[in-house]
């Protein structure tokens, strides 16, 4: 997949009105889930992203202390200046799109590596046990 072909993808799935608007986007996803992820999960994710995904992607620094899903959406809420219920849709836009581009294997990876809360995001059921 082309950078392109991944920007239009998430302009039809996400029905955001210009191409501008979706770029914007995918482009504040990506670098908000570039400093969530670590290791060779980190590194694997960004040689099967587009060339521009990827540098986004990597372009912030990982944090030691990562969030929840639900904590990531609000982090990323607050510095776009979006409502949460906008960057949950934002991001799951965005992050399904980057599942597909995963891949099984390493999507299951990543989600073993985060908190709670993300496969929803990237379009997955987060089955837990009961207490």
């Amino acid at each position: 997949m082309t950078f392109e072909q991944m920007l239009q993808r998430v302009r039809y799935e996400g029905a955001y009105p210009t191409r501008a608007r979706a770029e914007e986007t995918l482009r504040a996803v990506l670098a908000a889930f570039g400093r969530q992820l670590t290791g060779d999960e980190r590194v694997e994710l960004a040689a099967r992203l587009p060339h521009e995904a990827a540098v986004t992607f990597t372009s912030e620094i990982p944090t030691t202390d990562p969030l929840t899903g639900w904590g990531f959406v609000k982090d990323l809420a607050s510095r776009t200046g979006g409502t949460p219920a906008t960057t949950r849709w934002d991001t799951g836009t965005v992050l399904r799109a980057v599942a597909q581009l995963a891949g099984e294997d390493l999507l299951t990876r990543i989600l073993a590596q985060l908190p709670s809360g993300y496969a929803l995001l990237f379009g997955r059921a987060e089955l837990t046990q009961a207490a």
